[in-house]
């Protein structure tokens, strides 16, 4: 793959990321659009900002974003960009710098870059498919961990049944405690509930390139650009400890996979 392509793609995030980061503590106006899914106008301004960037980039992907009303005619493009504009928004709002703009560009169903861009933080996270992963141009290794007790899980409590695990600081970003994983920071990171597509696109290219396995809540691969544009959850973890981490929370996710979304 070029290194042009994905040297434009992180480009195009770094500007989105330094919209955010420049008005990020200042006053905006902010709302929800549902219950407890908050949003405010840097987040469209972000999204419109990547809709210009991106798709001189590649004009012929298809569209598919938090902040753009869903269409489904990009099903029947081989090439989506997936974009989160800022995930982590509660972050944002709070004035905290677990947030980061999150673009992908998935081709016949599976991501081949993915860019996060967390300037509160002072970090690029890049990968492309079959060409490993980055963080400030520094490669990725991800965790190595050979058995489940232990492991380190990004969340403010764990539950009892999890209490040989260790809570590690979290993001309030699902993209940024995925990349933990891809960095070394965490051993786990487990979401059992379901979520968007572009919440996981680019953070799962950058872990598997890292050597992590990402899957569903279910352990099954995940697809994207699907008709809902959802997953059921998210279990991104060292290769080793999959199997089990998927095991244990088996039950756990089975119930929740079919509770009202």
């Amino acid at each position: 793959m070029p290194d042009a392509l994905i040297d434009a793609v992180a480009a195009a995030a770094a500007e989105a990321g330094q919209l955010a980061l420049d008005r990020w503590k200042t006053d905006f106006r902010r709302w929800e659009k549902a219950a407890g899914s908050p949003v405010c106008e840097i987040d469209l301004a972000v999204d419109e900002l990547l809709k210009v960037r991106l798709a001189a980039i590649d004009p012929d992907a298809g569209w598919l974003s938090e902040e753009t009303a869903d269409n489904d005619a990009r099903l029947s493009n081989r090439r989506l960009w997936v974009v989160d504009p800022i995930d982590g928004t509660r972050d944002y709002l709070r004035g905290r710098p677990g947030w980061c703009v999150s673009v992908a560009l998935v081709e016949d169903g599976a991501p081949i870059v993915g860019v996060l861009d967390a300037p509160a933080r002072q970090e690029s996270w890049r990968a492309a498919a079959g060409e490993g992963a980055t963080c400030n141009g520094t490669p990725l290794r991800a965790s190595m961990r050979l058995e489940l007790p232990g492991s380190r899980v990004p969340a403010d409590t764990l539950p009892r049944i999890d209490e040989d695990l260790i809570a590690v600081p979290r993001a309030n970003s699902i993209a940024l405690r995925i990349a933990m994983v891809a960095a070394d920071q965490a051993d786990l990171c487990a979401s059992l509930r379901w979520g968007n597509e572009w919440d996981i696109a680019a953070a799962a290219l950058i872990a598997q390139e890292a050597g992590a396995t990402v899957t569903d809540a279910l352990g099954t691969q995940i697809r994207y650009n699907s008709d809902a544009a959802e997953a059921f959850g998210v279990v991104a973890s060292a290769a080793a400890i999959h199997t089990a981490a998927v095991a244990r929370l088996a039950e756990r996710a089975s119930a929740a996979s079919i509770q009202p979304r």
